[in-house]
């Protein structure tokens, strides 16, 4: 039963959510939360754990949910979850879009798409910095904790390093070179 809830889980979310693993996350949130199958912190840690894994988010996502619920096969059945809607949403566009891609009512189902796919990333950005920076209520102590300005550093480093136009894998170890030197300077086990 286990098994299957996690497919229906991680099924829901690849079919309900358009622009890829940022945009799913409020979904991804909301029902692994409610499912009590991680807390609030442990999700960001998902995060964390997926955006350092090589492959897509999302699959990263489903992937290490579904392993901590089920093992492997919770792990297989939350990937297949959440890749099925897609596979199956490219195979059908596939075979009719160029048919479709003129007609003004599809033209403006995808130009209706793009701001709420940047809403839902937005929305997962505000949620998980809202967890970041201000984890026990926004309050004027964030600014005491020296853990705050050690993100702010690595948010400033790293948007410089964007508009600079870096390779993203430099990106990642500056980042993780960054992240390691700030775990040990304040003390937590690497």
């Amino acid at each position: 039963m286990k098994l299957l809830m996690l497919f229906a889980t991680f099924f829901k979310v690849g079919l309900f959510t358009f622009g890829g693993g940022y945009a799913m996350l409020p979904l991804i949130q909301e029902e692994v939360l409610n499912l009590g199958w991680a807390t609030y912190e442990e999700i960001l840690n998902f995060i964390a754990v997926s955006e350092s894994t090589p492959g897509p988010f999302a699959i990263n996502m489903a992937t290490f949910i579904g392993s901590r619920q089920g093992g492997i096969l919770g792990a297989a059945c939350a990937t297949l979850g959440v890749v099925l809607p897609s596979f199956i949403v490219i195979l059908i566009v596939a075979k009719i879009f160029d048919k479709f891609k003129k007609n003004s009512v599809v033209q403006g189902c995808m130009s209706g798409l793009k701001p709420a796919v940047i809403g839902l990333i937005g929305y997962a950005i505000f949620s998980v910095g809202t967890e970041v920076f201000f984890p026990s209520g926004i309050s004027f102590s964030v600014f005491s904790d020296i853990s705050f300005y050690v993100v702010l550093l690595l948010f400033t480093a790293m948007t410089v390093c964007c508009f600079k136009k870096l390779h993203p894998i430099l990106i990642i170890c500056i980042s993780a070179a960054i992240g390691i030197g700030a775990g040990y300077a304040l003390g937590i086990p690497v």
